[in-house]
């Protein structure tokens, strides 16, 4: 009767094993739509060998649980590239709101667009001294330089402001990125525990699916790096090795202000914004923020310290319409040196009132001279503004942003194919196939139908086995 006993325990055993796999086969199908769902696959496994009567006899099958289809390298890799896809379309999409800023079809002194007048201001203003060389005792013309002195200053002047709002528009974004990464990190290392003390030497299935998630949304955030350790866990950092998570705890990044700008800082303290600046959605905000709009703001104190500098210099060498020298047209704020033009562009203004004080005329040549009026319009074609003319400047500027943006674009497009290829081969791995599962289950009902078969022939069996000498009829 042993081995009776033996083969009714296989025929139970597999009977467990198959309804076990079913099951797997079940949730599968149901999660088919669940983001971020693996796909599991049953693990058998051959249970110990029995000795009878000197030979050895398997005892069955056994399933040691479900192993969810994984490759590690596929999802870090995809998670090193959502960092570069989420970083360049973050700092895209600030390029082009600034980009925005100096085309089109915008008017002078208009909100919406100072920027996009500046070179018109610029065409404006010295076309308003050559017309003045033309008529240079002409109150009409000086009032036209004075004008469009200040269409000028005004638009670099709001061009600044709207650079300025922007930069504090992602100033205050990239605080609120920083706080959502802060819950992530605090979920990864709660699931970092849960992992810990419940599988700790083998896939934790669902609880490693919600991990993955978060890290995958984290990933998107800022750029981090992750190293498995014992119990299952995960330590995340930086880029550069700022420690984020280790095991069950969370190491939140704080804030603070420099410059008027927020700050991040590890656990030690460290300021660690350069460092986020690398990757995520933060990166791409941060570079935009730190790099891309002082660069360009940059370029327009340069341009407007040297174009007011060099008019207030030729000014004050000539002579007005009262014979007296001129005197400066544009103010700067104070201590702004060539080196060194911060804030120009921002508050530069228009000081001269009285447009008889144009010094039109070369000193001591009379009021009909226009000698003076026309070596400031030559300014429009000299190189006073580090070597380059004034409206070249201004148009170099604009044709960098924009081939920045074409850049960044460019790379985005890239990135985003990269990412959509590494997605879809971990699909093809992870992802649940309706066709694949439809297949197990038809094996597993295969398997399921001949066990119950061989549970049903063992107990007729032990029926006739029970009723020796009694006529038993068996099908």
């Amino acid at each position: 009767m042993a081995t009776v006993s033996t083969a009714f325990n296989i025929a139970t055993g597999a009977l467990d094993a198959d309804q076990a796999a079913l099951n797997i086969i079940a949730n599968n199908t149901a999660n088919v739509n669940t983001p971020g769902y693996t796909q599991e696959r049953p693990v058998w496994v051959e249970r110990d060998s029995a000795s009878l009567g000197g030979a050895s006899f398997g005892t069955g099958v056994q399933m040691t649980g479900p192993q969810s289809q994984r490759d590690r390298v596929l999802e870090q890799a995809a998670q090193q590239q959502a960092q570069l896809v989420s970083a360049s379309s973050s700092r895209l999409s600030a390029l082009n709101q600034m980009q925005g800023l100096f085309s089109g079809a915008t008017s002078a002194n208009s909100a919406a667009g100072a920027g996009s007048g500046i070179g018109s201001d610029l065409s404006n203003f010295f076309d308003t001294l050559s017309a003045l060389g033309g008529n240079p005792a002409g109150i009409a013309s000086r009032q036209n330089v004075l004008s469009a002195a200040t269409n000028l200053a005004q638009d670099l002047n709001g061009a600044v402001a709207q650079l300025q709002t922007q930069q504090q528009g992602l100033d205050e974004q990239s605080g609120s990125v920083v706080e959502q990464a802060n819950t992530l990190l605090e979920n990864i290392a709660q699931l970092n525990l849960q992992i810990g003390s419940t599988s700790p030497d083998q896939d934790a299935g669902t609880l490693e699916d919600q991990r993955q998630q978060d890290l995958t949304s984290l990933s998107q955030l800022i750029g981090i790096r992750t190293v498995p350790t014992e119990d299952n866990g995960l330590s995340v950092t930086t880029m550069d090795g700022a420690l984020l998570v280790a095991q069950g705890q969370a190491y939140t990044i704080t804030t603070g202000q420099k410059g008027g700008l927020a700050h991040y800082f590890d656990s030690q303290g460290s300021d660690i914004t350069a460092d986020l600046a690398s990757g995520g959605q933060l990166g791409g905000i941060l570079t935009a923020r730190d790099q891309d709009i002082p660069q360009v703001v940059n370029a327009l104190d340069t341009l407007a310290y040297s174009v007011a500098t060099q008019m207030n210099t030729l000014n004050g060498q000539g002579s007005d319409l009262n014979g007296n020298p001129g005197g400066a047209i544009f103010s700067l704020p104070a201590g702004v040196t060539a080196t060194n033009p911060a804030g120009s562009a921002g508050q530069i203004a228009v000081v001269m009132t009285d447009p008889s004080t144009i010094a039109a005329a070369a000193l001591g040549a009379g009021s009909l001279d226009n000698s003076n009026a026309t070596a400031m319009a030559d300014q429009q074609n000299a190189g006073i503004v580090n070597g380059i003319s004034p409206t070249a400047w201004f148009s170099d500027m604009v044709t960098s942003l924009g081939s920045l943006t074409s850049e960044v674009s460019t790379e985005n497009t890239a990135q985003q194919a990269g990412l959509t290829q590494l997605n879809d081969q971990i699909g093809a791995i992870s992802g649940v196939n309706l066709n694949d599962e439809a297949a197990a289950l038809e094996q597993l009902e295969q398997s399921y139908q001949a066990a119950s078969k061989l549970f049903t022939i063992l107990d007729q069996v032990m029926v006739s086995a029970l009723n020796l000498g009694v006529t038993t009829s068996y099908t």
